[in-house]
């Protein structure tokens, strides 16, 4: 039987048989492979493509504990090869559907087939885009997806935060905290923020551009500008600016999260407890796909603490231990 976007002839042999399985080779994949390993559990990572996530797309990095300045590649390069002196990583290998039975079954776009005990999903998300040129060009530049990572090299410089949420408000109080010279920008005519933001927003006077969005990212080798259009009016202006800070969601990679019946939020972010466990036994998330702050550091915390809730389940699984 033909699997849809698998291979047309799937390997019925099992490639592999593994007490846990990690899916994702970012900072929290990472950090599980070896936990698990050095706990004496074999394990494997599953990555679609190569290790690193989004980290590798940070162009300098100044707040991971051991390390004032480092590249995201450099940073994730490292982590990768200790993560292989305990853990095999295979590339390449993208999960396309998973099954929980007597095991966890998994296949692989390429074909291949593997089973574990216990799975830990370290998909991660993606951020949401504003689809407007010059936005990719600009990525490390002066465009921006996370004012805390990016933060620090705007001070007293001008910059933008598009959005109205919760996440684009905090980003807004903590640049400005810093020393930038920050407005917002927000397609609506009111924030979709908790009260308590708003408030804040409002008291440290703030601008807000509001039912306004980004045409444009401007500039040569950074950025320099934005073009921007007021809804109501349709009029456009070119804004001088050196930083836009993009905070209008994220998109979780959480398909396979939701084939085996693991409970969201409304966002699609994971549901976990604070050791990282789902509601279905011996499956964990850890790292951006199960929400929270989006941080190397937090993403390998969750990563390390999801492998030995897992060790300690396998153990003496919790679930048989409720009254």
């Amino acid at each position: 039987m033909t699997i849809e976007g698998i291979a047309s002839e799937p390997a019925e042999a099992v490639l592999g048989d593994y007490d846990v399985i990690i899916l994702g080779a970012g900072p929290a994949g990472l950090a599980s492979g070896i936990y698990a390993r050095r706990a004496g559990l074999e394990a494997m990572i599953l990555e679609r493509g190569v290790p690193g996530g989004q980290v590798l797309t940070s162009p300098n990095i100044e707040n991971y504990p051991g390390f004032p300045e480092i590249p995201g590649m450099k940073l994730m390069d490292l982590m990768a090869e200790h993560a292989k002196r305990y853990v095999e990583i295979k590339e390449g290998e993208e999960v396309v559907r998973v099954r929980s039975a007597e095991k966890f079954e998994l296949w692989t776009a390429s074909g291949g087939r593997y089973t574990s005990k216990a799975l830990i999903l370290a998909t991660g998300s993606s951020h949401r885009k504003l689809e407007v040129p010059g936005e990719e060009r600009f990525v490390g530049r002066g465009v921006s997806y996370c004012a805390t990572c990016d933060g620090f090299f705007f001070k007293g410089r001008d910059v933008i935060v598009v959005g109205g949420g919760n996440t684009a408000l905090t980003d807004a109080l903590y640049l400005h905290s810093i020393g930038a010279k920050v407005s917002i920008v927000h397609r609506r005519d009111s924030f979709r923020a908790d009260k308590h933001l708003q408030d804040a927003v409002r008291s440290h006077k703030i601008p807000v551009m509001w039912s306004t969005v980004v045409d444009e990212v401007i500039g040569n080798e950074e950025v320099t500008a934005v073009k921007l259009r007021e809804l109501k009016t349709e009029k456009t202006e070119k804004r001088p600016i050196q930083g836009v800070f993009i905070a209008v969601g994220e998109i979780p990679s959480s398909q396979l999260a939701s084939e085996l019946g693991l409970e969201m939020d409304q966002g699609g972010f994971v549901m976990v407890d604070k050791n990282f466990r789902t509601n279905v036994p011996l499956v964990y998330a850890a790292g951006d796909v199960s929400g929270g702050i989006r941080q190397i550091v937090a993403a390998v915390h969750g990563g390390a603490a999801a492998a030995l809730a897992c060790f300690e389940d396998l153990m003496s699984p919790y679930y048989s231990r409720l009254p």
